[in-house]
């Protein structure tokens, strides 16, 4: 693994609170992400799935963890199953883990080989009531093509169809929406790598500079802090960053424009997610300022709105409120637009069309219970944004908050935002 080694301790504390949650009698079970392929032979290198990390911290391909807290055998109430290591196997994909080594990292007692698994699981389902199976439940997934956890659930019904089924996902949603201190340490070591990164971008941004070129700037300081992009980073110049999900960052960063940067590194599979929107020449034009400040305002606010009780749909409708007076303002709105608002049909949404935020951790959008509320220890995205394709102009900026029973904590209070000081930045 690329990061430093994690303590144990917050994956043997993240499986007993799932054990807690778990009905009397039952097996759950948790797989792996597979490995998927690309053309030909090749394929992507295993971005771990992020329940199987969040239980046990491993990040090897076709593993296995069974859940069994009233199981018979006291050996058999917590077990992860992995591929046993051979000569071919280290020739060609490198060192395996070994089952000590396994242990180590998971911080659980028993690990067994891969091939043991169906064995173990049937002798575990014969004196169980309830099998707990997992799936992709996320609300925004686009799901084609069947997982590993589902192609073993299509099994298990098939050949157990007596056993009362449940799914484990829901459990899991709850429980991953409230970060420990430890994961916030992980995310907060996500958000300093991009700080550091985009920092290096403000010491290279000029007129004539590629977005690619910004791009490789990210990509070379978050290597070399051990982490790698937490997804596809938008580099967005001028009209570019009018197109909300722009991947392309072929264009030149001309004088004049505003360049819009939306990325995030991943440190031990944790994510940053931050966008700032910088003036390729150093200095904001009065109207990019006008903008500017009014997604700042919004953002700010924003941020002080986020606390518990709060729910996700009340916080985003609030922003849009207030983003139909800062668009007022600005003359991209007219009173008697703003005189048919409706949360159906927001004034703000020509201009302001996305989201508000969202949960972050180990997934990029991480999983949370959809309508809330707010919880302590939800870390949460906050980003408003302004976009105006007739004038070539995008401005979105996004921080990233703990929410906390004493009010929301700014984890990217540290990275510039305010104007003046991305100016005199720009301007060294």
């Amino acid at each position: 693994m690329r990061h430093a080694p994690i303590d144990p301790t917050l994956f043997v504390a993240h499986r007993r609170q799932l054990r807690e949650l778990l009905p009397r009698h039952c097996v759950a079970v948790v797989h792996a992400a597979d490995v998927l392929p690309t053309t030909g032979d090749g394929t992507l290198k295993l971005h771990p799935a992020g329940d199987l990390f969040w239980l046990t911290g491993i990040e090897q391909e076709e593993s296995v963890l069974v859940l069994a807290p009233d199981a018979a055998d006291p050996g058999h109430r917590e077990m992860l199953f992995i591929r046993q290591p051979n000569e071919q196997l280290a020739t060609w994909e490198g060192e395996k883990l070994s089952k000590e080594r396994a242990q180590q990292i998971a911080g659980i007692a028993k690990v067994r080989w891969l091939a043991d698994l169906p064995g173990v699981l049937h002798a575990l389902l014969c004196e169980s009531d309830v099998v707990l199976l997992n799936a992709n439940e996320h609300e925004r997934a686009s799901i084609e093509v069947d997982s590993r956890d589902l192609r073993l659930a299509r099994q298990l019904i098939a050949k157990y169809p007596l056993h009362r089924v449940e799914r484990l996902a829901p459990l899991l949603r709850t429980l991953r929406a409230v970060k420990s201190p430890a994961e916030i340490e992980l995310l907060r070591r996500a958000i300093e790598t991009t700080d550091a990164g985009l920092r290096r971008v403000l010491s290279v941004l000029k007129p004539g500079v590629m977005e690619y070129e910004l791009e490789a700037e990210l990509l070379a300081e978050f290597t070399r802090r051990r982490a790698k992009m937490g997804y596809e980073p938008i580099i967005a110049a001028g009209g570019n960053a009018c197109v909300l999900h722009y991947l392309d960052n072929d264009k030149p960063c001309s004088s004049g424009d505003l360049v819009l940067i939306d990325v995030g590194a991943n440190y031990a599979n944790y994510n940053a997610d931050l966008t700032r929107t910088y003036p390729v020449n150093g200095t904001f034009t009065p109207r990019q300022r006008a903008v500017y400040d009014a997604v700042l305002r919004v953002l700010k606010s924003s941020i002080a709105r986020a606390i518990p009780g709060t729910t996700p749909r009340d916080w985003k409708r609030a922003a849009q409120l207030e983003m139909n007076e800062e668009l007022l303002k600005l003359g991209l709105l007219t009173t008697e637009q703003v005189a048919k608002d409706t949360p159906e049909e927001p004034a703000c949404r020509k201009y302001f069309m996305h989201g508000l935020g969202h949960s972050l951790g180990l997934g990029v959008h991480d999983l949370a219970p959809i309508n809330g509320p707010f919880e302590p220890g939800w870390v949460l995205t906050v980003e408003p944004g302004i976009y105006i394709p007739e004038e070539g102009l995008g401005v979105r900026l996004e921080n990233d908050i703990l929410v906390t029973e004493n009010g929301p904590l700014d984890l990217c209070s540290h990275v510039p935002i305010e104007p003046d000081e991305i100016e005199r930045l720009l301007s060294r």
